[in-house]
């Protein structure tokens, strides 16, 4: 028969690591409810309309938000991990981390991806061929928050 020793020491150890990763909050991101564009259109109305598309309004879907939550879901368990141990465990420090991820995801997404062409008139209107790009103004509004 085997004899342990040194259960003590053990038991203060997962104590303290369940004290830093309890309670640590929740993390959000995207397109938080306060941005807005200079006239006051909600930021999140217009980034969803341009993921799922507005068919009756002639847009079609451009899921950079998608996209994001499809991949993140294969591989941001496994990051979060890393993370904490990267951070000793101190989940709030790690769930800011995997939100300032996820955002520079989000931006990537809207910046580099492959969508439906704009409109020609689109195009004239804006100058250039670049879909989900305007004012740049979602893609400076992406950003998360832990609380």
């Amino acid at each position: 028969m085997a004899r342990f020793t040194g259960g003590e020491k053990l038991n203060n150890y997962l104590s303290e690591l369940a004290q830093k990763v309890s309670n640590p909050g929740t993390l959000r991101a995207g397109f938080l409810g306060d941005a807005s564009y200079p006239d006051g259109t909600s930021v999140a109305t217009i980034a969803a309309i341009q993921n799922f598309g507005a068919p009756a309004a002639g847009i079609p879907p451009r899921p950079f938000f998608s996209n994001v939550v499809a991949a993140g879901r294969r591989k941001w368990g496994d990051e979060m991990a890393k993370i904490l141990v990267a951070k000793d465990y101190d989940a709030k420090a790690a769930l800011n981390d995997m939100g300032d991820s996820i955002k520079g995801e989000i931006v990537d997404s809207i910046n580099n991806g492959s969508y439906a062409p704009l409109k020609p008139a689109t195009v004239r209107k804006k100058g250039f061929d670049k879909p989900l790009v305007d004012t740049a103004v979602m893609v400076r509004s992406v950003n998360w928050e832990v609380k």
